[in-house]
C-alpha cells in the first residue's frame, strides 16, 4: 500500500470517528442541564473536542484545529468551574458542534483549506463563545496575578516569587566529610533557574559544645522557579542522592497543570508510573525505587503477595515523591484507556455495504439449502435426509447470527430528537420536555435508516399541533412543561414504535367535518374513531387553522404513511381530547429474511409469516358461505384466498385454517393444504407489481417455484373495511 493510500484510509477514519464524536458531543450537552452529577459529561465533552483537535492537527487542517481551540478553552473553562451550566451555554456550544461537523464534511468532498464563506460563519460563533471566555479569561488572569504577588517573606526580607516547584533537602551527615558542600548543590541549582525563597532547617543541629565541624546537620526547603523538567531538577543532586533525603515536588499552584498534562495523554497501554512519568511528575529513579520497595514488601509476605500486595500509587505517595490528586488522575486515566481499550476490543468496524452482501449471500445459501433438502426427501435415503436436517440446521443459525449483526438499538435514532425537541420548541416558544424509554429495542438498520424521516415528521407534528402553547395548558390544569415521548418495544414479532405527547388531542368532530367537506367520506357514513382519525394521513388533509413554518399544509402524513408502508408496516392513532395523542408504528423486525409458514391453495403456494401466526385448524364442514366461524366461542373473520387472488379450481373436499393475529386483531386464512416451516428470503416485486395490495413480495422455493408472501395488516384492513357490518351474533346462528 502506497503512502498516498496510507493517508486516504487515515483521513477517512478520522472522519468517521470524528462525526461519532461530534454526535456524542451533542448527545452529552443536551443531557447536561438534567444531570445531577455533570462532571463525566463535562469531561467526555471535553475530551472529544480534544481528540477532534489533536486528530484534525495531525492533518494539517489548520482552520478546524483553529476553530475547535476555542470551544475547547470554553469546555476547559466549564470543566475547571469557572463558568457554570446554564441554558445559554448550551445553546452556543451546539451550533458549534455542527460546524465542525460542516468543515468535517467539507473535507470529505476534497476541500482541506478555509472556506471563507465557512470561516465567516464560525467567527460568528466564536464571538457568541467570547461572552463566556471573557470572565473566564478575567478570572485566568486575576488567579495568575494573584499568584506572582502570593508573597513570601525570604529569611533575609524582600518579597519573591512563590515559584513553581517545592524542594525538601535533608542532606546526609557525611557530606561534607565526602566533599560534598550542600551550598555548592544550592549554587548550581541557580543555573536552572531562580530560588524564589529558601528557608533553612536546622532543628537537628546540637548545641555548640556538642556539635562536629565535620559533620552536616542542615537541611533546606526551597521554592524554586525553573522550566526545567524534575528529572534535571534531580540531576543536580546525583553525587548526593545516596546518602541524602532529596524530595522535588511540584507547588500546590502547578498540581492542576500536571493532571491537566496526564489527562492530555495519548491512550496507549500504559501503567500508573509511566504515566506519571510522561506528565513530568515523576521521574525513573523514583519509580525504580518504588518497585524495589513494592518488591520487598512481596517478599515479606510470602506466598500472600499478590493478595496483600500494596498499589505503587499509595508508596509513591507515602514516600512524599509525588502528590495524591496527581496519583488520582494518572489512575483515572489508567481507567479511561481501559476502558475505552476494551470497547475497542469488543467491536470492529465493518462497511454496511459487505454486511448488505453477506445477507444476499445468506439469503441465496437459504434458497440452495431448501432444494438440497427436497432432494434428499425425494431420494428417501436416510443418511443423506439426515445430512441435510443438520445443513439446514446450521444455515438456520447462520442465517440468524447474520442477521443479528444488522441489527442496532432504536435508541441511537431516538436520541437525535433531543436536538430537534429543543431547536423547534425554543421556535416555537413552547417548554417541551423530551423523554426516551425502550432504546435498547433493537431493530434491522435498513428499517432504522428509513424510519427517521417519518419519525421526523410525527415529532414535529406532535409539538406544533399536539402540545399547546404555555398559558393555555395553565388554563387546562396541566403542567407548564410539555411532555413528547418516544418508546420502542416487541410485540408479535414486530417493533413498535410510539410517539406520544400530552396536548389537547385530536379533534373527532373536525377531521369528520373536513374530510366530508374534502369529498373523502359520505356525511351520513357511520366510522370508528380509528377510520376518522386514518383520515389525517390522506394527502393534503389538515385541520390548522394556520400555517406555520412546520407543519398546516397537510404535506407530511401522508409522506408518513406511505413510508411506513413501504417498510410492509403500518400506523394507529390513538387520541383523547384534553389529554393527548399516541401514533403507534408497526414495523418488521427486518426486512432480509423471515421464518414462514407454507400454504397451497389450487396450484398456487403462498407463504404466511410465521409470527403471526397462532394455530391451525380444520374449517368447519357447516361453515358455508359465512364469513366468520365461531372459534371456541369467539368471532374469528375469515377470509378466503381462493376468490381474493382468483384462482380457479374445484376447493378441495376439506380445508384449513391459518389464524393469523396482529396489533391484537385476529382473523382465519382458509387455504386448501399447510405445507409447513420455511425459511423464507424476501424478494421485492417489481415496480409493475407495486399496485397490488395484499402481498409484501416474493420467494423462491427449493423446487425453483416462486410463492408470494402475504401482507397480513393489509388483508385484515381489506377485509376490515369489506365487512362494516358487525356479523350476526353466532347465538343467532346455531339457534
Amino acid at each position: 500500500m502506497s503512502f498516498d493510500e496510507e493517508m486516504r484510509e487515515a483521513l477517512q477514519t478520522f472522519i468517521i470517528e470524528s462525526l461519532e464524536l461530534l454526535q456524542d458531543m451533542e448527545d452529552c450537552l443536551l443531557s447536561l442541564e438534567n444531570d445531577e452529577d455533570p462532571s463525566e459529561r463535562v469531561n467526555a465533552i471535553f475530551r472529544a473536542a480534544h481528540t477532534i483537535k489533536g486528530s484534525s492537527g495531525l492533518f494539517g487542517l489548520d482552520h478546524i484545529v483553529s476553530f475547535t481551540h476555542v470551544v475547547e478553552s470554553v469546555l476547559d473553562a466549564l470543566r475547571d468551574g469557572k463558568i457554570g451550566i446554564s441554558p445559554e451555554l448550551v445553546a452556543a456550544l451546539l451550533p458549534c458542534c455542527d460546524h465542525i461537523a460542516l468543515l468535517i464534511r467539507n473535507v470529505v468532498d476534497g476541500q482541506l483549506d478555509a472556506d471563507p464563506a465557512i470561516s465567516e460563519a464560525g467567527r460568528t460563533l466564536i464571538d457568541e463563545l467570547q461572552q463566556f471566555l471573557q470572565p473566564a479569561s478575567v478570572v485566568e488572569k486575576a488567579v495568575t496575578v494573584s499568584e506572582k504577588q502570593d508573597v513570601l517573606e525570604a529569611s533575609g526580607g524582600g518579597a519573591v516569587d512563590s515559584g513553581n516547584w517545592h524542594l525538601s533537602l535533608r542532606f546526609g551527615p557525611d557530606s561534607l566529610r565526602d566533599g560534598m558542600d550542600p551550598l555548592s548543590f544550592i549554587r548550581y541549582l541557580s543555573t536552572l533557574g531562580s530560588i524564589a525563597q529558601l528557608t533553612t532547617i536546622s532543628e537537628s543541629m546540637p548545641i555548640a559544645d556538642q556539635m562536629d565541624p565535620e559533620t552536616c546537620y542542615l537541611g533546606f526547603e526551597i521554592n524554586f522557579k525553573s522550566a526545567a523538567s524534575k528529572e534535571e531538577i534531580e540531576g543536580v543532586f546525583e553525587f548526593v542522592r545516596e546518602s541524602s533525603t532529596i524530595r522535588i515536588l511540584p507547588m500546590d499552584s502547578e498540581i492542576d497543570e500536571f493532571i491537566s498534562l496526564i489527562k492530555e495523554l495519548p491512550e496507549d497501554d500504559s501503567f500508573l508510573g509511566q504515566l506519571l512519568i510522561k506528565s513530568g511528575a515523576l521521574t525513573k529513579r523514583e519509580l525504580e525505587e518504588a518497585l524495589n520497595l513494592q518488591g520487598e514488601g512481596d517478599a515479606e509476605e510470602g506466598n500472600h503477595s499478590a493478595k496483600l500486595k500494596q498499589p505503587i500509587g499509595e508508596i509513591l505517595v507515602e514516600q512524599q515523591v509525588v502528590q495524591q490528586p496527581i496519583v488520582s488522575a494518572a489512575l483515572d486515566k489508567q481507567k479511561q484507556i481501559k476502558d475505552n481499550k476494551a470497547r475497542e476490543n469488543q467491536s470492529i468496524r465493518v462497511d454496511a455495504e459487505r454486511l448488505d452482501i453477506l445477507i444476499d449471500l445468506i439469503g441465496e445459501l437459504v434458497i440452495s439449502s431448501a432444494g438440497v433438502n427436497i432432494r434428499a426427501l425425494e431420494t428417501r435415503e436416510a443418511g443423506l435426509q439426515e445430512a441435510s436436517s443438520e445443513m439446514m440446521r446450521l444455515v438456520e443459525e447462520v442465517r440468524d447470527s447474520a442477521l443479528q449483526l444488522r441489527m442496532v438499538p432504536i435508541g441511537t435514532t431516538f436520541s437525535r430528537f433531543q436536538r430537534v425537541v429543543r431547536d423547534v420548541s425554543k421556535e416555537l416558544g413552547k417548554d417541551i420536555e423530551l423523554i426516551i424509554s425502550g432504546g435498547d429495542t433493537e431493530v434491522d438498520k435498513s428499517v432504522v435508516e428509513k424510519i427517521g424521516d417519518p419519525l421526523m415528521h410525527l415529532v414535529r407534528n406532535s409539538m406544533d399541533h399536539g402540545i399547546e402553547a404555555a398559558d393555555l395548558r395553565s388554563q387546562r390544569g396541566k403542567p407548564v412543561r410539555g411532555s413528547l415521548r418516544l418508546n420502542a418495544y416487541h410485540a408479535s414479532g414486530s417493533i413498535v414504535i410510539e410517539v406520544s405527547d400530552d396536548g389537547g388531542g385530536l379533534n373527532r368532530d373536525r377531521i369528520l367535518e373536513k374530510a366530508i367537506e374534502r369529498g373523502l367520506v359520505q356525511a351520513n357514513a357511520v366510522l370508528s374513531d380509528q377510520d376518522v382519525y386514518a383520515l389525517i394521513f390522506e394527502p393534503g388533509f389538515s385541520t390548522a387553522q394556520q400555517v406555520s413554518n412546520l407543519s398546516g399544509r397537510g404535506v407530511g402524513m401522508d409522506v408518513v404513511k406511505r413510508n411506513v408502508t413501504a417498510l410492509r408496516g403500518r400506523i394507529e392513532v390513538e387520541s383523547q381530547i384534553g389529554i393527548g395523542t399516541t401514533m403507534r408504528i408497526h414495523l418488521p423486525l427486518t426486512l432480509a429474511i423471515i421464518d414462514g409458514f407454507m400454504v397451497g391453495v389450487g396450484t398456487s403456494t403462498f407463504v404466511i409469516p410465521l409470527d403471526q401466526i397462532l394455530e391451525c385448524v380444520a374449517l368447519p364442514d357447516d361453515t358455508g358461505e359465512r364469513e366468520y366461524v365461531d372459534l371456541r366461542g369467539e368471532v374469528l373473520p375469515l377470509i378466503r384466498l381462493r376468490p381474493l387472488f382468483d384462482i380457479n379450481c374445484e376447493p378441495p373436499r376439506r380445508e384449513n385454517i391459518v389464524v393469523v393475529e396482529y396489533a391484537g386483531n385476529k382473523a382465519g386464512f382458509i387455504v386448501d393444504r399447510l405445507l409447513g416451516e420455511f425459511q423464507t428470503v424476501i424478494k421485492p416485486l417489481s415496480k409493475l407489481f407495486v399496485h397490488i395490495k395484499g402481498v409484501a413480495g416474493s420467494t423462491i422455493l427449493g423446487s425453483g417455484k416462486v410463492a408470494l408472501i402475504l401482507d397480513v395488516p393489509t388483508l385484515m384492513e381489506f377485509v376490515s373495511s369489506k365487512n362494516t357490518a358487525a356479523p350476526p351474533s353466532l347465538s343467532q346462528h346455531t339457534s
